[in-house]
């Protein structure tokens, strides 16, 4: 199988910002784990409150952001390639539209927590899956955090890049550390090259 489905990160992957996640779990009163499943079992007016503290965060990096080096022309080369692209963020619908429009970029589907569906569960990738109705074979995922980890192998995904950063854990295990979007490039040409080779050999 070919490679027919790239699912991308947003912050930290698309765009670089400085989220201090420590910090702002803190202020929210959660020592670790997922913060929007952490918001999500809060009951009313907690729940609103939290979420505001957790949106300032979000529209200062929004607006701080800036454009990742070489993902333009990776997503251009994406589409000269036919291989689809999907954006799934823990971030809102907002944000991400404000970061799309700022830059320029177009991807084939977005998937926001309005969707009700947020990593580290592989759901939101399943769902993306089913949309383009491509095999995890046929997938790949780039992505900064362990979250974009966890949720790619709970979806039965094995082709995961992360970009690296000062924020990259040290022993990542389960996805290949790049330091480029040249390079994950390059990778993806040999994973198709490879189907091609195996295509002739049929």
């Amino acid at each position: 199988m070919t490679i027919r489905l790239a699912i991308f990160d947003l912050d930290g992957t698309i765009v670089e910002n400085s989220y201090d996640w420590a910090a702002i779990r803190k202020e929210l009163g959660l020592e670790s784990g997922s913060i929007l499943a952490y918001l999500e079992s809060l009951p009313e007016p907690q729940r609103s409150e939290k979420y505001a503290q957790l949106e300032k965060h979000e529209e200062i990096q929004t607006e701080k952001a800036v454009l990742k080096e070489g993902i333009k022309e990776f997503l251009e080369w994406l589409s000269a390639t036919g291989i689809k692209k999907a954006l799934v963020t823990n971030n809102n619908q907002k944000n991400a539209r404000l970061l799309l429009d700022k830059f320029n970029l177009n991807f084939d589907l977005v998937l926001t927590r309005e969707s009700g569906l947020h990593k580290p569960s592989g759901a939101p990738f399943q769902k993306v899956m089913k949309f383009f109705k491509v095999a995890p074979e046929e997938t790949v995922v780039i992505g900064d955090t362990q979250y974009d980890i966890l949720a790619a192998k709970n979806a039965a995904l094995s082709q995961i890049y992360i970009l690296e950063s000062q924020m990259t854990p040290e022993n990542l295990k389960g996805a290949v550390v790049v330091a480029s979007y040249e390079e994950i490039k390059a990778r993806i040409k040999k994973l198709i090259s490879k189907d091609k080779d195996k295509d002739n050999l049929l």
